[in-house]
């Protein structure tokens, strides 16, 4: 089990990292209708006439859209920020960004400016997207690898914990009602101002304060105060050993990790579990969920509440996620009632199950896994750049099922899910066959993993040298003990 400076490290990195990730995808929903009118009022008063409906349409897609805009931009600099400020010097630094973001949005409506809603959106994108970058990073580093898998989950129960704390926010008794929305779009602060009120208190990561920053003893110190006095010892040798092997190579830049034959396939791995996770076809889900939810007879003023057991969903498979559930594939059953939904009453209610049942599989594999994968594929030199990508490829991904799956409606109607299905397919495929087991390995051992796709008939020779690089390692490690 994590010692209490572990438990609460995790919950300090996140409070801050993907809760906030989470609680700004979903609040933005529940003010919908009082920002359209907020954008009508505003329009009519500033040039005298009515706000044409395409162009309310375009404002609203623009302060709804532009937050992925804000997260692509997060996820290319949080890796540079990463490395120049430390990890937890990153993540402080990100709270002012959404401090910034939460006073633009919640003076917008006072002021009668909605540039400055559009503006603070973009801040609280550029705020998740380094958080989403950031913190798995953090966590990976300074958890012990026999509970690296465990504490990195930390990073998908905040995001669905910020989820669902969004939707019961948003409820129009709470902060959802037309007198309290600039509330609900800047209680973001909160959450910012909770991780800069107790992370100072936790060390820097430890492999940051060694391997990148050479000072030994505070790395020591960090262990000690994560792992305690009398484990620490084997994780500061693991990590000893890995800065040895790296022989003071400095953090890669993202575009030299493509031409760099050592970790080909490992970025391939997260390439493809990057896309497959938000190309499984989960924002598609929740684009789909009001529609099975209306079909279901559900009143409109109730959808809200139903909605909040997505959330439920989302955090009962964040809390139960093992290792073992890699290999998934949704429930597709929603896609194909289309034709028989008015034929039979029980068919919308059969949906429902289907969505609920997505969230549980989506959750119990690729959701709380593939930040984690990240931290675990690469060695320091390129996990700041991996985490780079992986976050520019998410966020691109993001932004093209949004954009795309209208149209994949009105093509394929029925059958718009069979592309996902074939999506799922093709992942699960690919973890089967590529993805080796990494519970309770090193860093440097996963790597070795690898070793033999990436080089494929010279794989012998490198493990070779490699074995004997370890002995000297070893070697030298005894010398200093």
């Amino acid at each position: 089990l994590p010692s209490w400076t572990l438990f609460l490290a995790v919950c300090a990195v996140g409070i801050g990292g993907t809760f906030q990730y989470g609680y700004n995808v979903s609040i933005i929903n529940a003010p919908t209708q009082h920002i359209h009118k907020f954008l009508n009022e505003t329009w009519s008063s500033r040039y005298q006439k009515e706000l044409n409906p395409d162009l309310l349409t375009f404002l609203w897609s623009v302060i709804a859209s532009i937050f992925s805009l804000g997260g692509l931009c997060g996820a290319l600099i949080g890796g540079s920020m990463a490395i120049r400020l430390g990890r937890k010097g990153a993540l402080l630094m990100n709270n002012i960004i959404a401090i910034l973001a939460s006073i633009l949005m919640g003076i917008s409506f006072p002021t009668g400016l909605f540039e400055l809603l559009i503006a603070g959106r973009f801040l609280i994108g550029i705020n998740s997207g380094i958080g989403l970058c950031v913190q798995p990073l953090y966590i990976g580093e300074f958890a012990p690898k026999h509970l690296r898998g465990g504490l990195a989950m930390g990073t998908s129960i905040f995001l669905t914990g910020g989820i669902l704390t969004g939707q019961i926010i948003g409820l129009r008794e709470l902060l959802g009602g037309e007198k309290h929305w600039p509330l609900l779009l800047s209680s973001s602060c909160i959450p910012a101002l909770a991780q800069l009120l107790f992370l100072p208190w936790f060390p820097e990561s430890p492999r940051y304060l060694l391997i990148d920053r050479g000072d030994e003893l505070s790395c020591a110190k960090a262990l000690k105060r994560f792992h305690g006095s009398s484990e620490y010892r084997r994780e500061m040798e693991d990590i000893q050993r890995e800065c040895f092997a790296l022989g003071g190579e400095k953090p890669k830049k993202p575009w030299q990790l493509f031409t760099d034959p050592a970790v080909r396939w490992q970025l391939i791995t997260v390439i493809v579990m990057t896309m497959g996770q938000q190309l499984s076809g989960i924002n598609a889900i929740y684009f789909y969920a009001t529609y099975v939810f209306e079909q279901a007879g559900i009143v409109a003023e109730k959808i809200p509440y139903v909605t909040l057991g997505t959330g439920v969903c989302e955090c009962i498979t964040a809390l139960s996620c093992v290792r073992s559930s890699l290999f998934y594939l949704p429930v597709q059953s929603n896609g194909y009632s289309g034709r028989i939904l008015e034929l039979y009453s029980w068919v919308p209610y059969m949906s429902m199950t289907c969505v609920f049942a997505f969230i549980l599989s989506f959750g119990l594999g690729p959701g709380g896994i593939t930040n984690t994968l990240t931290a675990e594929l690469f060695v320091q030199s390129s996990r700041p750049a991996a985490y780079m990508i992986a976050g520019t490829v998410s966020w691109i991904s993001f932004f093209t099922v949004g954009m795309l799956f209208p149209f994949i409606v009105n093509g394929l109607k029925q059958y718009c899910f069979v592309v996902f299905l074939l999506e799922c397919f093709f992942v699960a495929a690919f973890i089967f066959l590529i993805i080796p087991e990494t519970k309770n390995k090193s860093f440097l051992e996963i790597k070795k993993e690898f070793h033999k796709l990436n080089f494929g008939r010279h794989a012998r020779k490198k493990e070779t040298e490699l074995y004997e690089r370890r002995q000297l390692q070893d070697e030298f490690l005894k010398i200093s003990a």
